[in-house]
């Protein structure tokens, strides 16, 4: 498993001191608020910044971080992603990270038929859509909501029970 996790992208300063505008790529933006602790890819790995302060605003994070002081300092890291190490972000009791489940097989939960792999988790303000990669081609959306994903498991697979005409567009 990945021991930093994409959190989001600075998308713009905020002021002269050194405030990075953060895009949070997490389940909300008091997560990417609440990290002590960001990271910046570097052709290395990653490099470490403390995080002194931050504020939410909106559906964005304004973050101040060590060593960026400056309107120019701030400027050379725009459009940059932020990971965060999976060890600073709690989880909820059976909760897993995007990152740990995409490409995972899925499977039907009550006759074992794989219909591809998981392909991405988008979610646009009413809740998470998988997006499957159909072993024949093609592509399906699904809620990821308990009528339809049983269960999700790093270990084996996502197991669903799609309703007729979810998966292969047939009533």
């Amino acid at each position: 498993m990945e021991k930093y996790l994409e959190a989001g992208q600075i998308i713009n300063t905020h002021g002269v001191n050194g405030v990075i505008k953060l895009d949070p790529w997490c389940d909300s933006p008091e997560v990417a608020a609440a990290l002590e602790r960001i990271y910046l890819k570097t052709k290395d790995g990653y490099r470490e910044y403390k995080v002194e302060r931050t504020s939410v605003m909106k559906q964005f994070v304004l973050m101040k971080l060590e060593g960026i002081d400056s309107l120019d300092d701030a400027l050379r890291y725009k459009n940059r992603k932020v990971y965060a190490d999976r060890d600073d972000i709690p989880l909820s009791e059976g909760a897993v990270f995007v990152a740990d489940i995409l490409g995972l097989p899925v499977i039907d939960a009550d006759d074992g038929r794989i219909y591809g792999k998981l392909k991405d988790v988008n979610n646009h303000g009413a809740g998470d859509i998988y997006e499957i990669e159909l072993t024949d081609g093609g592509s399906a959306l699904v809620p990821a909501v308990d009528e339809f994903v049983i269960k999700v498991d790093p270990e084996s697979g996502v197991y669903i029970r799609p309703i007729p005409g979810l998966i292969d567009g047939e009533l």
